[in-house]
C-alpha cells in the first residue's frame, strides 16, 4: 500500500525540523525580549468557541468533527480565541498586564498553494490589559524585531495599519449602516486579491450604490490618518522604537476580516507584492474575553505564520543554511565481544553530557561504520579494538581534519571537553 500524507499536511524530516527548530528558536528569542512568557493550548476545541467570534471565512475553513456526546468539536485554525478562553478562566488570578506567546499547530481547510497548508505551525504573541495605542505600538515594534531578527529590512517589508473603528466612521459618511459594515469589512479585506472590476461587483452585490462605491474606492486611496487621533497616537509611539518606522504605514484597505478585531488592524506584507495575500496578521481585539465567559479585558496581539515567514526569507535569499542536529561522537564497534567495552565508554560520555551515538549492527566493518559518520555529518569517532581494550585505551579519529590520536580511556571525556 502506498499511503500518503494527508493533503496539505507536511513531514518533517530532520532537515526540514532543523528550519522549525531555528524559528521557534528566533520567535522565542523576540518574545522573552519584551518580557512576554510561553503558553499553550489543545488543538481541539469546541465549535462554540469559534462561532460569532471569527470571521465567516475562517468559521467554513475549519476542521470540524463530533465527540461521543455529539458535540461539535474543531481543531484550532487560529489560538486567539483558545488565549482567550484561557485567560477568561482565571481572569481573576492573573495580573493586568498580560503578555503570552505561543508557538504551535493550527489548522485551515483551504486549498494548499505557494505559502499556505492546511496544516502550520503559528506564532502567536499578546498583550492584555491597556486599552491605548501604546500596546499597539509595542506589537508592531515586536514584529518589526522579528523581521529585523530574521534578516528581512523595511526594503522588503511592509507593515500595513489602519484603524478599524475610524474605518467605521468614515464609511457611515458615505450612507453605510452599521449592519452593512461587517459585510463591507469582508469584501475590503478580498480588495488585494480580486481585480477592480470583481470588487465593484462584490461591493454592488453587498447593497452598495454606483456612488457608494466611488466614495468608498476614494476613501481607500486616502493615505492621511491625521483624523485618527488613535493612529496618530500609535505612529508618535513607534517613533520611539529605532527603525520601526521604516517597516510600517498607513493604508485604510487593511481592515481584516475577523469579527473579534475592534480597532487598530495591520497587515505584514512583501513590498514586491509577489504573494498575493498577507504574510501574517494582528489587531486590536478589546471584547473577546468578555465574548467568551471572562471579564472584559482589552487586548492586542499577531499571529505569523511558519510557512508564509518561510516563502518569504526564501523569496529574498534570507534562508539560513542549517543542518539537522548530529552526535559529537559515534562510539564504533569493532566486533561483537567488544560491544560491552564500546557501551561502557558510551555511557561514561553521556554521563558526562556529550552526546553519542553507538553502532548495533555489532559485525560490520569497520570501513562502513566511518563512511557511515562521515555521511552524517559526526565529526569525531572512537574505536576500541583489541589491542585498546588490553592497554585501557581509545583510539579518536576526527573525521574533518583525518586526524586520530590513542588516549587512556579516563581521559576522554576530559579531552571532549576541551
Amino acid at each position: 500500500m502506498n499511503i500518503k500524507a494527508v493533503k496539505g499536511t507536511r513531514d518533517f524530516y530532520p532537515e526540514q525540523m532543523a528550519f522549525r527548530n531555528w524559528l521557534y528558536g528566533k520567535v522565542k528569542e523576540v518574545s522573552e525580549k519584551f518580557g512576554y512568557q510561553e503558553y499553550d493550548g489543545p488543538e481541539i476545541e469546541y465549535l462554540e468557541l469559534y462561532e460569532n467570534k471569527t470571521g465567516q471565512e475562517i468559521l467554513e475553513g475549519t476542521f470540524t468533527l463530533k465527540d461521543k456526546d455529539n458535540r461539535s468539536l474543531v481543531l484550532r485554525p487560529e489560538l486567539t480565541p483558545t488565549f482567550a478562553r484561557m485567560v477568561a478562566q482565571k481572569s481573576q488570578e492573573l495580573p493586568k498586564q498580560i503578555r503570552w506567546f505561543s508557538f504551535g499547530r493550527a489548522w485551515r481547510y483551504e486549498q494548499p498553494q505557494k505559502g499556505r497548508a492546511r496544516e502550520f505551525f503559528q506564532w502567536e504573541i499578546n498583550l492584555l490589559g491597556p486599552e491605548n495605542p501604546e500596546a499597539d505600538a509595542e506589537i508592531l515594534a515586536i514584529a518589526v524585531e522579528y523581521f529585523k531578527t530574521l534578516g528581512l529590512t523595511p526594503d522588503e517589508i511592509v507593515i500595513r495599519i489602519n484603524d478599524r473603528e475610524f474605518m467605521q466612521d468614515q464609511i457611515k459618511i458615505i450612507g453605510i449602516s452599521n449592519e452593512q459594515t461587517s459585510p463591507i469589512f469582508q469584501a475590503i479585506d478580498k480588495k488585494e486579491k480580486i481585480s477592480p472590476d470583481e470588487f465593484k461587483k462584490l461591493l454592488s452585490s453587498k447593497g452598495l450604490s454606483n456612488e457608494q462605491i466611488e466614495k468608498l474606492n476614494n476613501l481607500l486611496s486616502e493615505k492621511d490618518y491625521s483624523k485618527s487621533p488613535w493612529l496618530t497616537k500609535m505612529f508618535e509611539s513607534l517613533k520611539q522604537y529605532k527603525e520601526a518606522l521604516d517597516y510600517v504605514e498607513f493604508d485604510p484597505t487593511i481592515v481584516r476580516g475577523i469579527d473579534y478585531y475592534t480597532r487598530t488592524v495591520f497587515e505584514a506584507w512583501d513590498r514586491k507584492k509577489k504573494f498575493n495575500r498577507a504574510i501574517f496578521g494582528g489587531g486590536r481585539f478589546d471584547n473577546l474575553t468578555s465574548q467568551v465567559g471572562g471579564e472584559r479585558i482589552p487586548g492586542v496581539g499577531m499571529a505569523p505564520g511558519d510557512i508564509p515567514t518561510q516563502t518569504v526569507l526564501e523569496e529574498y535569499g534570507k534562508m539560513p543554511v542549517l543542518t539537522p542536529n548530529v552526535p559529537t561522537v559515534l562510539m564504533t564497534v569493532f566486533n561483537s565481544s567488544l560491544y560491552p567495552k564500546s557501551l561502557e565508554i558510551t555511557n561514561r560520555l553521556r554521563v558526562e553530557n556529550i552526546n553519542v551515538e553507538i553502532w548495533l549492527d555489532l559485525e560490520t566493518k569497520m570501513e562502513k561504520q566511518l563512511k557511515y559518520a562521515d555521511q552524517k555529518g559526526i565529526p569525531f569517532v572512537l574505536i576500541i579494538g583489541p589491542d585498546e581494550a588490553k592497554n585501557n585505551t581509545v583510539t579518536i579519529k576526527n573525521l574533518k581534519t583525518r586526524e586520530q590520536k590513542t588516549i587512556d580511556i579516563e581521559k576522554l571525556p576530559d579531552e571532549f571537553k576541551k
